[in-house]
């Protein structure tokens, strides 16, 4: 590798679930110049990690992922899985919110997707990454949280105490 390309390699590393082997393949796969990818959404189209956009009506479909670069997609998907491990971490967070309702499968991709934006980022900006962390989702809408926690324990039968201040 040229010494731009290590310089490179070692950045991406500070991405939770990236190590030196995967961080060599993405960075020969995508390379170190982001000139050809004018925002992160032509990245993730481009290696088939984009949602899938089937719309009708406007209502949005359900739908595949595009295809794109197989060695990049197969590389995140398994960093996607080693980063889920580190439960301090976001990615970790948003697989538990997302895999939920959509399921496991698609969860990972997600996480892949969300890699895949962090390392656009920090090898066009030169960002040094930041983990946001597994609490990140819980300080959005609170009072929203608490009331809907609420309102599932006095249905399990919980009688809430009234407090008089």
């Amino acid at each position: 590798m040229k010494p731009e390309e290590k310089q490179d390699s070692q950045a991406i590393q500070d991405v939770t679930g990236i190590g030196n082997t995967s961080a060599q393949a993405i960075i020969s796969v995508i390379g170190t110049d982001m000139g050809r990818f004018p925002t992160d959404k032509h990245i993730s189209s481009w290696a088939g990690l984009c949602p899938g956009d089937n719309e009708s009506a406007k209502k949005r479909k359900s739908e595949k992922t595009r295809k794109g670069n197989a060695l990049l997609r197969t590389t995140l998907i398994t960093c996607a899985h080693a980063a889920v491990k580190n439960k301090k971490s976001y990615f970790y967070a948003q697989f538990v919110r997302i895999s939920v309702h959509r399921g496991p499968k698609r969860a990972y991709v997600a996480v892949a997707h969300s890699m895949l934006i962090a390392i656009y980022h920090i090898l066009k900006d030169g960002v040094v990454f930041k983990d946001l962390g597994a609490e990140y989702y819980n300080q959005f809408n609170k009072k929203r949280k608490i009331n809907a926690y609420l309102k599932k324990l006095k249905a399990l039968g919980w009688e809430i105490p009234v407090v008089v201040a």
